[in-house]
């Protein structure tokens, strides 16, 4: 019997600073999101970052928070209801962090029969720190509870037409109704030793703006290349002029060089330029989180406010809008049927 696990990033069970700190000591800790060896990762969560991180996190949750919970669990939750309207197989919810475990879901779906699991990672961009991290896991938890589990990996979706077709229309039909001048493409930081790490020919990924434009089997573990490669699709099918739009990487963390242009510094640079209106999409997210409601919604808008723009509008992300419900469902039953 085949049966379905979605997968998120997770969540702390509350905006408390202890269970922030919880949460934050699991993520940080792992060594595909913090690449160093052990002691010094260690040095670095545990000696340094959860003595003052968790109270600073704890605030901006406490700022986004919903009445039902945490907005990404809520949000997947809905997602996970619908999809399952959408296929006559079982599907499971998970979480890569938090008490939602993957190996719970997979449990879940062992004890309805299923013994085929398709896992999808809820990220569109193939990266170390995101569907990596959620892959190994998964493998390792099958070969120790679940042997007599098949388990099938759901690949980057990020240059799936109907995927670029569905976000596309999703930024269409919330712009109609945004006054804006400039449109920014904010994805999620990594640290570029990511990058070349993940180069599979060892030599193709030099990130200086050309290696992602030059074909290569790098890009399938690229994530700096599919980050530019969705916001190229998108302007494309939104027939967008090119000074009209732009790049950048947001959420960085500690010393390293990470991904370039940073969010925060292009907020400044555009307000700066003289632009008054803006808005940011994160085609990193699927759900909307603490990068999208707090970072870029509360405090993007505040830093792009006080070098002089009016006014930066956040949109939503894909959520449970039918169109990718619909997109997921078929994936799912086009899978079932052809394996």
């Amino acid at each position: 019997m085949k049966g379905v696990l979605l997968v998120n990033l997770g969540s702390p069970e509350s905006t408390s600073p202890k269970d922030v700190k919880k949460y934050l000591d699991e993520f940080l800790m792992d060594p595909r999101v913090i690449d160093v060896n052990w002691l010094l990762r260690a040095f670095i969560v545990k000696g340094i970052v959860l003595h003052t991180r968790p109270k600073k996190s704890a605030a901006a949750y406490q700022k986004i928070w919903w009445k039902e919970g945490s907005p990404l669990i809520v949000i997947s939750e809905k997602l996970q209801d619908k999809v399952q309207q959408k296929t006559n197989i079982p599907v499971s919810l998970a979480m890569r962090y938090g008490n939602m475990t993957i190996q719970k879901g997979m449990q879940e779906l062992a004890d309805k029969g299923v013994n085929d699991i398709l896992l999808i990672p809820l990220y569109p961009q193939f990266a170390m720190a995101t569907t990596e991290t959620i892959t190994v896991l998964a493998d390792k938890i099958q070969k120790e509870h679940f042997l007599n589990i098949k388990l099938t990996h759901f690949p980057a979706f990020y240059n799936d037409e109907n995927y670029i077709e569905v976000l596309s229309n999703s930024i269409q039909k919330q712009l109609k109704s945004v006054d804006y001048d400039h449109l920014l493409f904010s994805y999620h930081g990594i640290p570029e030793r990511h990058i070349r790490k993940q180069d599979t020919t060892k030599s193709h990924c030099k990130i200086d703006g050309s290696c992602c434009n030059t074909p290569s089997v790098a890009h399938k573990t690229c994530y700096r290349h599919q980050c530019f490669e969705v916001t190229k699709k998108v302007a494309e099918k939104l027939k967008l002029k090119e000074d009209t739009y732009s790049t950048s990487f947001q959420s960085r963390l500690g010393m390293d060089q990470w991904l370039l242009p940073y969010t925060d510094r292009t907020i400044e640079r555009i307000g700066l330029n003289g632009t008054k209106k803006i808005a940011v999409v994160c085609p990193a997210f699927v759900s909307d989180c603490l990068e999208t409601l707090e970072e870029i919604a509360m405090e993007g808008k505040a830093l792009f406010q006080e070098v002089g723009g009016e006014n930066l509008t956040a949109l939503s992300c894909l959520n449970d809008d039918e169109n990718w419900v619909n997109l997921i469902g078929n994936w799912i039953n086009n899978w079932s049927k052809n394996n």
